[in-house]
């Protein structure tokens, strides 16, 4: 045996772990202190055999104790049913259901309004998910029917330009008859690092991760490229824990939610547990929805529509997995998106089926949900974004 090979290896695997470790403490610290939402912008499903929403509509109020009051309705767009804004909260981007465009807006500093820059084809159909890199130089979009993701340059007046590469989803579709017929890439977030773009597809039980190179404005895969879920899981969403290296994909066929370890400098990710996102003894028909970690990094919560609920998890501080602490009902039916505002001390759950956005406050230190009372009436709400 080539001991200085063995000693090599142990020192290069060392230092990769520290590296990484130090990677998500430098993500945590860079991140500022979060204030309550005084603006928030809500997409809609709009078209007849998908929704009836209105289209892209703007909320405001004056501080966190006061109710939101709607103030513009973009109605000109079809179904903007995903939106993100940037960082600085200067420009907006949306997907549109089964649409071929992203979009993208200026958000006016005084009023909070938006006014469309832009649009750019994404190579392909229904964006069902777009996010940006830590830069605000790259938008990802995840074409969902056409099982591809495109990379699309943002100039620095916030425009999109055209998209400069697509990659494309490959592996054998699922057992589910209907909705495992093809690749279905469904969310396509970047790392905490940025380094990373993660794609759950619901269709080929895979979750795919592609390395962004800002240089050329290129993704490449992984190595390995891919990581198999349990045959039929159909992985939908994914988010990451602000400091351990560990993520989160939430399975929709098969109601679960499965953590992942995750090396940030490899872009590596490996299964370590699965959980199923409803309680015991819910029978009923089911099919998850959205992840999201706490800021905190001690609570993972999963939407559940069937059971209609947001399920609590408690996250173990040292290996990251998931113990369940209770299940929340989200006072409406299918809740297909919700999110934490940016202080983490509120929780908006939008019911896409009972045309409702219902608020709740989290309890920091138990990670538990109580309903603040206030509820907004929006037709079919699809996403939430806040500035």
């Amino acid at each position: 045996m080539n001991h200085d090979a063995v000693s090599r290896r142990d020192f290069l695997k060392r230092t990769a772990g520290a590296t990484a470790a130090l990677s998500f403490a430098r993500a945590a610290r860079a991140a500022p202190a979060a204030e309550a939402p005084t603006l928030m912008y809500v997409g809609s499903f709009t078209k007849k055999d998908g929704g009836h929403g209105e289209g892209l509509s703007m909320y405001r109020r004056r501080g966190a104790s006061d109710p939101w009051k709607l103030v513009d309705v973009i109605r000109e767009l079809a179904d903007p049913s995903f939106l993100i804004t940037d960082r600085q909260k200067r420009f907006g981007y949306s997907s549109h259901g089964d649409g071929t465009h992203a979009t993208a807006y200026r958000i006016d500093r005084a009023s909070g309004r938006l006014t469309v820059i832009n649009r750019q084809p994404t190579g392909g159909v229904n964006g069902a998910h777009l996010s940006l890199d830590p830069s605000g130089h790259f938008l990802a979009v995840a074409n969902y029917a056409s099982g591809t993701l495109a990379l699309l340059r943002v100039n620095d007046d916030g425009s999109l330009a055209a998209a400069c590469d697509t990659q494309t989803m490959k592996g054998t579709p699922g057992p589910h008859r209907t909705q495992q017929d093809s690749s279905h890439p469904h969310h396509c977030p970047f790392d905490r690092t940025g380094r990373f773009v993660v794609v759950p597809d619901k269709g080929l039980d895979k979750v795919f991760v592609f390395r962004l190179d800002p240089a050329r404005g290129v993704l490449a895969p992984a190595r390995p490229a891919d990581v198999a879920s349990r045959p039929g899981a159909a992985p939908r969403h994914v988010d990451f824990h602000p400091t351990l290296a560990c993520a989160y994909v939430i399975n929709e066929l098969d109601s679960t939610i499965t953590t992942y370890q995750f090396n940030p400098e490899a872009g590596v990710l490996k299964p370590i547990q699965i959980v199923p996102s409803l309680p015991p003894s819910y029978t009923g028909n089911n099919s998850g929805a959205e992840v999201v970690v706490a800021p905190s990094g001690r609570f993972a919560y999963g939407s559940n529509r069937g059971h209609d609920s947001i399920g609590i998890f408690g996250i173990d501080g040292t290996s990251g997995v998931l113990t369940p602490i209770g299940w929340e009902p989200t006072r409406g039916r299918t809740p297909r998106f919700f999110t934490l505002d940016p202080t983490g001390r509120s929780l908006y759950a939008a019911n896409q089926a009972s045309d409702t956005i219902v608020i709740f406050d989290v309890n920091e230190a138990t990670g538990k949900l109580t309903a603040t009372g206030e509820v907004l009436k929006v037709a079919t709400p699809t996403t939430i974004a806040f500035a």
